[in-house]
C-alpha cells in the first residue's frame, strides 16, 4: 500500500464562501483532532509577502487564482495529514476541485448570504466586497459558486446558526461515522 496516498486521503479540506468560518472551524477542528491546520490564503500571503487584497489590487484576481492552484498541486503531493482551509473562490476552477478531492475529505461549510453580510460588513480586507452593493455581490457570487462547492464536497454542513465550536464538534462526529 502506498502510505503517502493513504495519508493524503486522510486530509480534511474546508471549503465555502468567505465568512463561512473556514479558518475558525479549522482551528477548532485542529485542536479537537490534534491535526495541524493550514490556511491557503495565509500560505500565499507568507510566500508573496503581500496581503490577499494587495495581490488582487496589483496582480489581479486571475494571478491570485493561479497561485491557489499551484499551492494545491504542491499540497496534493505532501505526505502528512492536516486540515486545510481554502479560500472561498478556490473550488471555482475545475482543476482545483479535482485537486481538492485528491487531497482528502472535502467539507463544504454552507452559509446564507445574509449571514455572510452580517459577519463581514465593514471588513475592508475582502477585495470582492468593496463596492456599492456588498449583499448583492455576495448573493451573486454565492449563486455562481454553489455548483462548484457542492460538486466537490463529501460533506455539506449548514453553519448559519452554529458557532465554530459547534461546527467542529459536529464534524468530528461526521468524520468518525465515515471511518
Amino acid at each position: 500500500m502506498n502510505k503517502n496516498k493513504t495519508d493524503r486521503k486522510q486530509n480534511i479540506l474546508l471549503i465555502g464562501f468567505m465568512g463561512a468560518g473556514k479558518t475558525s472551524v479549522g482551528l477548532k477542528l485542529s485542536w479537537k483532532l490534534r491535526i495541524p491546520v493550514e490556511d491557503t490564503d495565509k500560505l500565499i500571503e507568507k510566500r508573496t509577502g503581500k496581503a490577499i487584497s494587495e495581490i488582487f489590487r496589483t496582480e489581479g484576481e486571475e494571478a491570485f487564482r493561479e497561485m491557489e492552484t499551484n499551492l494545491l498541486r504542491e499540497i496534493s503531493k505532501r505526505p502528512y495529514r492536516r486540515i486545510l482551509s481554502v479560500g472561498g473562490g478556490t473550488p471555482v476552477r475545475e482543476e482545483n476541485r479535482k485537486l481538492l478531492r485528491r487531497c482528502g475529505t472535502v467539507i463544504y461549510l454552507r452559509v446564507r448570504p445574509e449571514t455572510v453580510y452580517a459577519r463581514l460588513k465593514g471588513d475592508k480586507s475582502r477585495p470582492l466586497l468593496q463596492g456599492d452593493d456588498p449583499l448583492g455581490t455576495i448573493q451573486r457570487l454565492m449563486e455562481s459558486r454553489k455548483e462548484a462547492y457542492e460538486s466537490c464536497a463529501d460533506v455539506i454542513l449548514d453553519v448559519d446558526e452554529l458557532s465554530a465550536e459547534e461546527c467542529a464538534t459536529r464534524l468530528v462526529g461526521i468524520l468518525e461515522e465515515e471511518k
